[in-house]
């Protein structure tokens, strides 16, 4: 410092000349991001904004000042950036200042505050494109209380991340209403008709529709969406995969044409995808079809939602806090008061509460209707299979190998194994025991017929021995399909054989004779139907340690016979699982819903979902100790457990909810009778919230109404 600008009332010193000048300077870029000292809306300068915060504590809305500059942008409905966790100490001239930014949904505008302090001003408007309306956002505050989530998480799946380039197109001008279609195929269903006719004149009718056999199911859907169509209404399909969604959407377009509806899939793309939801959320298309994320769809003016196959797991959100299709449009229906219809081939135990119940009325077709239009069914059982000297030859029992040459003379023939790849589980050939990888204890499979491998830490075993008894001789314990195909491959040389499975899914295959080797879900469509089916390995479905294995087993076979021909035209199946078990009666009778109205009986008696609501929570030991004891659960709820779950192993793939690595957590379910469903998550979510605001400590994870609960 030199002595001049050391003595008194001398120059100032040159750097504090430069940092004034460049704070002076700096003053207009700031003021899109603090709007230091700008004036505030004339009218209701009050904004309430749901910040993009998950966290349960912080699941409420957050006031702020809206500056004169974005009055006419800073609309209800509208992304905004707003500054996020100043401290009430970051006070300049009656605003609120400092602060993370972070993204959210302007709500509403209001003349004053219910928050007595100074507020922070919006820092800017996202875009002026309304994405947010009242209705959506009343629908997703509806599923966070029921699934004792915060209403943010659930904005982040009801709402695609903003795309300027699709968002700076316009959407087409809405299309006048279709003409009321005919019923077509509905006509094979008692109420069919009438369903039809209630939709076209803006009734609200809700139906369980048992779907029958064959693939007239998407233009069923196809016809339901257009008579909403011709009542001035929208309507919204929820299907669990890409290629059921292509089915309808192909359907939809031969009957009303291009432009009339929307296609919401994660395959078209970022922008393509934000561009279709853009024309539903403006009016312009007012049918939608789509996946999981598509219930959120916004629709005008909602008329019908369907969701088909209710039952898969592809409905069941992994995002938290998990909601379920089903139980989105279950509430859409409700608060929109449109029509309800779920249907498939099958009848989840779910479903069928709600005919028992009285909320929805049952869709089905006339006995001798159902029998004629599904396969033949027959069953091979552990009796035929052990007299069977082909069976314990190849695996295949001679009832299969007799189906299967007979229906090749006059089509593809259908099979389904329960796993991929070519002998995912051995077992010692001499007494049974499973084998086991010697360096960390996990189950032996042969995914290449020339190769033994670790499932868990893919360590590479060639010279396995049982630890019992001594043998190195191994058994499949399940044969996957690339060993099945391989294994019909060698027994009929001359017919191509294809597979589909979770690497390369089938969509479709000709009507030519072929065997179609496939794994549960993946079946493609044949043309004309299969003309047999053989579902392989039912034991493996059955004999899962979960409560829905029966009715998950009995889904997928029906799904797969439901693409064999009719018994008018010869349709075979063959099941080789034991024939006096409810599932293959349920099955061979073709009458899934006295299954699962005999499920549902069972359930109510020993107080099981749906009847009861249930939820888990998962954490360590002490965590979810500590979390039960400071949870105001409703008096009549019930906790079971906790029970540990097992160990991940750290050289083991980890799945969405695992433990960490290394630490052994617990599971505690809590099961309330019905009415209690609501006070049960109200008072899960408190505790979560009240504990996250404390700190915390380890974490717990919550779920409501988990898919697993062994």
């Amino acid at each position: 410092m030199s002595s001049e600008n050391e003595r008194p009332g001398g120059v100032p010193e040159q750097l504090a000349l430069i940092r004034e000048s460049v704070r002076r300077a700096k003053v207009p870029k700031a003021k899109p991001r603090t709007w230091r000292g700008a004036a505030l809306a004339k009218e209701l300068p009050v904004a309430r904004v749901v910040v993009n915060k998950g966290v349960l504590h912080l699941d409420q809305y957050f006031d702020y000042a809206v500056p004169e500059e974005l009055d006419a942008d800073a609309q209800p409905g509208v992304r905004v950036r707003v500054r996020f966790g100043a401290g009430s100490r970051n006070v300049r001239e009656g605003r609120r200042e400092g602060g993370g930014l972070i993204d959210g949904f302007l709500v509403e505008r209001r003349a004053d505050s219910d928050y007595s302090g100074p507020l922070a001003a919006l820092a800017g408007v996202v875009s002026p494109e309304r994405v947010l309306s009242a209705e959506m956002l009343s629908l997703a505050r509806a599923v966070a209380d029921r699934y004792a989530g915060s209403l943010a998480d659930v904005l982040q799946l009801a709402v695609p991340p903003r795309n300027a380039r699709a968002e700076a197109k316009p959407s087409p001008a809405p299309p006048a209403p279709p003409a009321e279609p005919d019923a077509g195929t509905w006509e094979r269903y008692q109420q069919g008709p009438a369903f039809l006719r209630a939709l076209g004149s803006g009734g609200a009718p809700r139906a369980v529709w048992t779907a029958l056999p064959g693939p007239h199911w998407a233009e069923e859907i196809a016809r339901a969406v257009a008579a909403t169509l011709a009542s001035g209404r929208g309507a919204l399909v929820v299907v669990p995969d890409g290629r059921s969604a292509g089915r309808v959407d192909a359907a939809l377009a031969s009957l009303l044409g291009e432009g009339r509806h929307a296609l919401l899939t994660a395959e078209l793309g970022p922008e393509r995808r934000y561009r279709q939801w853009l024309a539903v959320r403006r009016g312009a298309v007012r049918a939608v079809v789509g996946t999981r994320a598509a219930m959120f769809a916004p629709v005008k003016d909602l008329g019908l939602v369907v969701v088909w196959e209710d039952g898969d797991s592809s409905h069941s959100d992994d995002n938290a806090p998990f909601p379920h299709v089903r139980e989105v449009l279950e509430l859409r229906a409700t608060h929109d008061k449109c029509a309800f219809l779920l249907g498939s081939t099958s009848c989840t135990v779910e479903a069928a509460q709600l005919v028992q119940s009285g909320w929805a009325a049952p869709l089905v077709a006339d006995r001798t209707v159902a029998r004629a239009a599904a396969p033949l069914v027959r069953t091979v059982g552990d009796g035929e299979l052990a007299r069977d000297e082909a069976a314990r030859a190849a695996r295949l029992p001679s009832l299969a190998w007799q189906a299967v040459r007979e229906g090749l003379k006059s089509g593809p023939v259908l099979v389904q194994v329960p796993r991929r790849g070519y002998a995912p589980r051995l077992a010692c050939a001499r007494c049974r025991t499973p084998a086991r990888c010697g360096h960390c204890a996990g189950p032996l499979e042969a995914p290449d017929e020339r190769e033994l491998r670790c499932a868990w830490c893919g360590t590479a075993e060639n010279e396995w021995h049982c630890a019992e008894c001594g043998s190195n001789r191994l058994r499949a314990q399940v044969v996957g399909a690339r060993r099945t195909a391989e294994e019909l491959g060698r027994a009929f040389p001359a017919v191509p054989v294809r597979t589909s499975g979770r690497d390369h899914v089938l969509d479709s295959v000709p009507g030519q004779p072929a065997l179609v080797v496939s794994t549960p879900g993946a079946e493609p469509v044949a043309e004309g139907g299969y003309a047999a089916a053989l579902l392989l390995d039912g034991w493996a479905m059955l004999t899962r340690p979960d409560l829905r294995a029966g009715e998950e087993a009995l889904r997928r076979w029906i799904g797969a016979a439901s693409l064999v021909r009719g018994q008018d035209e010869g349709g075979t199946v063959v099941v080789v699982a034991e024939p006096t078990l409810r599932p293959v009666q349920a099955l061979v009778r073709w009458d899934p819903v006295g299954h699962a109205l005999r499920e549902l009986a069972e359930r109510a008696e020993l107080g099981f979902p749906p009847v009861s609501r249930m939820a888990e929570v998962i954490g360590g030991p002490e965590a979810v100790e500590a979390f039960l004891r400071s949870a105001q659960l409703p008096p009549d709820a019930q906790v079971l457990g906790p029970v540990p779950l097992p160990v991940a192993d750290p050289r083991r793939a980890r799945r969405p909810g695992d433990p960490p690595v290394g630490q052994q957590w617990e599971r505690a379910l809590v099961r309330v009778p019905p009415g209690s469903g609501a006070a049960l998550a109200a008072a899960l979510k408190a505790a979560q919230a009240g504990r996250l605001a404390r700190g915390g400590g380890d974490p717990v994870r919550i779920r409501i109404d988990p898919p697993d609960i062994g």
